[in-house]
């Protein structure tokens, strides 16, 4: 009759798999963490690191023209030493990265559920446990290096200071050209491994664009 309704279908929306939403949950706690410590604004002052502006600090040489290459001026908004802690943390990662990228390419996987040489469909079959001990990994080490320059340490290389982490136990044993010369490797191969990364990523997503790259390395 005129007075009777259709019944109502709905369609139940698919909740996201377990996997991915423990993936997500991890992501956002750890950025989440990390907003927590993310640095205030701070007025200009003398750089911890032995330079009082970027005109003195470590790296301009041959290839940035024998001078501090900062097209966009960070280092007036920023103090230097912080620019240089970023710079150094951004250019250890990469060289992990790089290492991680390459890697399996040559030597393939180990066993366990990641089976794919190919670096980004890796993340995605990574034991989410895996990332969680990642990120409490990478705690740690912020930890210890916090720590260690609260004790009057350095993890920046600098030569008058002892090495707030020291693997090998050998930065105390170097004279100054030593300790000098090896910072200024670490910093040089950290901008090298920068501009390999994300050019092995621009190639991954836009093949071609990086000469010398096959598609999909």
């Amino acid at each position: 009759t005129a007075s009777q309704q259709s019944p109502c279908i709905t369609t139940p929306i698919p909740s996201p798999p377990p996997i991915q939403t423990m993936k997500l949950a991890l992501i956002l706690t750890a950025l989440t963490g990390a907003s927590a410590f993310a640095p205030t604004a701070q007025a200009p002052r003398t750089s911890a690191i032995g330079a009082s502006s970027i005109d003195e600090i470590r790296g301009a040489t041959l290839e940035t023209g024998g001078k501090p290459w900062d097209p966009l001026e960070l280092a007036q908004w920023a103090p230097v030493d912080h620019l240089r802690k970023a710079e150094l943390a951004n250019g250890r990662s990469a060289m992990l990265a790089t290492v991680g990228w390459v890697f399996p390419r040559m030597f393939g996987t180990f066993d366990g559920p990641v089976d794919t040489t190919d670096p980004i469909l890796a993340f995605g079959k990574a034991d989410p446990q895996w990332w969680a001990q990642f990120i409490v990994f990478c705690a740690v080490i912020e930890g210890i290096k916090f720590r260690g320059e609260m004790n009057g340490k350095s993890f920046t290389g600098e030569i008058d200071k002892e090495a707030a982490l020291d693997w090998t136990s050998n930065w105390g044993k170097m004279d100054d050209k030593a300790k000098e010369d090896m910072a200024m490797k670490e910093l040089k191969n950290g901008r090298l491994a920068m501009i390999g990364i994300a050019s092995f990523v621009a190639n991954y997503y836009i093949p071609g664009s990086v000469p010398g790259l096959s598609e999909g390395f």
